[in-house]
């Protein structure tokens, strides 16, 4: 009898057991920390990164005028925007200028150095919205969001244009050479490196 009642107990934990193994991954729930808030941004994310093709920059601005915070994030985007083809183009130029023979490289350096902060400067006026929201607090504070966009061919091309007019830099350069350094510093771009 004491056998029977052990097989029939254990028979029903076993039948509890196994369907709880079973629990599905997305059933578990953890508690969110205490006192924080999901925070949901607006206008960033994968899709807003830089990729191999364009480079890409998102901000916000608040403001408790609406257009005055639309402007805000538009020009904290451009200056990131700037930082980063400025880095970037940085990269670009030494290491097209490594790699060529040229006999002074350091003034074709500073001379691409000096190309880079012009383009720049040109080429900022032509980045498009590729996102905006406009949200408003409890308080009256507006909240502006916004990712802008810039084709690297666009500034690969103004580049090009800005060093073929140049006398230092117009015989040692090379234009395919040049954008397969551009190229390659793009695709570490959209790979975050």
């Amino acid at each position: 009898m004491k056998t029977r009642i052990t097989l029939l107990a254990i028979a029903a934990m076993t039948m509890v057991a196994i369907p709880s193994c079973k629990k599905n991954k997305d059933e578990v729930k953890t508690p969110d920390p205490k006192g924080e808030v999901i925070i949901n941004e607006y206008c960033s994310g994968d899709q807003f990164k830089s990729t191999k093709d364009a480079f890409r920059a998102t901000a916000t601005g608040e403001s408790m005028d609406r257009e005055t915070a639309k402007k805000k994030a538009r020009s904290n985007a451009s200056s990131e925007m700037g930082k980063t083809i400025s880095s970037t183009m940085k990269i670009v130029g030494d290491n097209y200028v490594n790699s060529t023979e040229v006999n002074n490289k350091e003034e074709v350096t500073e001379s691409f150095n000096e190309m880079t902060r012009t383009v720049v400067d040109q080429e900022l006026r032509g980045c498009i919205e590729i996102c905006e929201k406009l949200t408003q607090r409890p308080d009256g504070t507006y909240v502006s969001y916004v990712a802008l966009e810039l084709s690297g061919n666009t500034i690969a091309d103004a580049y090009q244009s800005g060093l073929s007019k140049n006398d230092k830099l117009k015989a040692d350069y090379n234009y395919e050479k040049f954008k397969e350094t551009f190229d390659k510093e793009m695709e570490k771009l959209s790979q975050g490196k």
